[in-house]
């Protein structure tokens, strides 16, 4: 047990995390289905939706490590191992397509100002294709991960996908192809959309947006600049929290697939529990990044303290950032706990997503 005051620390680190993550999506959850509202607006629904990914997030892949570095081995049997691995995944995948489709969402609102009537059909079908693409990239879980027993070690029993891969290439090639879907492909539809957007906000502005002495006149007569410099600020905290939080584990994980060797001998286990408990920290700035930009402080600690439900009306909410991630991995004997190199846990990528239309500011939020 080597690494056992390092999993100690990683234990403790991870059960704060959970306790901020699950109670920050709680109070989101709560603040956006309470009220009298009688028909939600489609922003709403997007924003519930990726606060119960995190949520799911928070109270599977989270717990789930936690525990695992405690126990150290496996004791849940084959069917948990195989179920708890499930779940993790999902948790990642759907936490990443609900934030793809959050940033769909707010592409289309700035480009197509016009068409908001069809915002609320189109967001259902994309919620829809993100929670079932997330269940079916899922569901391999369920056959590559059993449990493996070492009767020479005292009957250590691991939840592993040792022996599911015929190669080690075939192995490598899942963990790409979740590293893409996790990662890689949201983050390359947000730096897009968010391109887009910006593109468009620099456009409609013009060269006011360089005067600092003009913003505050434009500003009074037009709620549209403002909306959209909010736009602007909310965006680069979104795709600076994704980029910061999960890059150098994703970068970690890369290096171990295709140089495990090179990578034992130079890189510890501490600086891997270190960079997980560093993307698992993007969870937790979902709602944080929500309530700093969309929402004044007064009515989100209202919300959180039992005052009136958040009522969304120019306003609404939008979350930043989310995930981490799991993929598959390879039996570790000599290290026994989980996630003590990447190829036990892989980052699943969150990403952004923003505030929705409104009666005031709808081209631009």
């Amino acid at each position: 047990r080597r690494h056992l005051p390092g999993a100690q620390a990683r234990v403790v680190l991870t059960l704060l995390l959970c306790a901020v993550a699950a109670g920050c999506n709680v109070a989101v959850l709560w603040a956006g289905t309470g009220g009298h509202h009688a028909k939600s607006s489609h922003v709403r629904v997007l924003l519930l939706h990726l606060a119960g990914a995190d949520l799911l997030v928070a109270l599977v892949v989270m717990p789930l490590d936690a525990a695992w570095n405690i126990t150290v081995q496996w004791r849940a049997g084959d069917l948990a191992c195989r179920l708890f691995m499930f779940l993790k995944l999902l948790a990642m995948y759907a936490s990443s397509f609900v934030t793809v489709v959050i940033s769909l969402d707010r592409q289309a609102a700035i480009l197509r100002p016009l068409a908001i009537t069809e915002a609320r059909r189109r967001n259902q079908l994309m919620l829809y294709t993100a929670w079932l693409l997330s269940t079916g990239l899922s569901v391999p879980q369920l056959f590559l991960f059993h449990t493996v027993t070492i009767s020479s070690q005292q009957n250590f029993t691991q939840c592993t996908t040792h022996g599911s891969f015929p190669r080690r290439w075939h192995e490598t090639a899942y963990n790409m192809f979740s590293f893409t879907g996790l990662f890689l492909l949201p983050l390359l539809i947000m730096v897009t959309c968010y391109s887009r957007i910006l593109l468009e906000i620099s456009h409609r502005m013009g060269p006011g947006i360089l005067s600092a002495k003009e913003l505050p006149l434009r500003r009074s007569r037009n709620p549209i600049p403002r909306a959209r410099l909010r736009m602007l600020c909310l965006s680069v905290a979104i795709v600076s929290s994704f980029l910061v939080c999960w890059t150098p584990y994703y970068l970690l994980g890369l290096w171990y697939w295709f140089w495990p060797a090179a990578m034992e001998g130079t890189v510890s286990r501490s600086v891997s529990h270190l960079l997980f408990l560093f993307g698992l920290l993007n969870a937790c700035l979902d709602p944080i990044t929500y309530g700093l930009f969309t929402l004044p402080w007064r009515r989100g600690l209202g919300c959180c303290c039992g005052g009136d439900m958040l009522e969304v009306q120019s306003q609404p909410p939008s979350l930043a950032t989310s995930s981490f991630r799991c993929s598959a991995s390879s039996f570790r004997t000599r290290w026994g706990a989980p996630g003590l190199t990447p190829s036990l846990e892989t980052p699943a990528a969150p990403s952004p997503q923003h505030p929705g239309t409104s009666t005031k500011e709808s081209s631009c939020l």
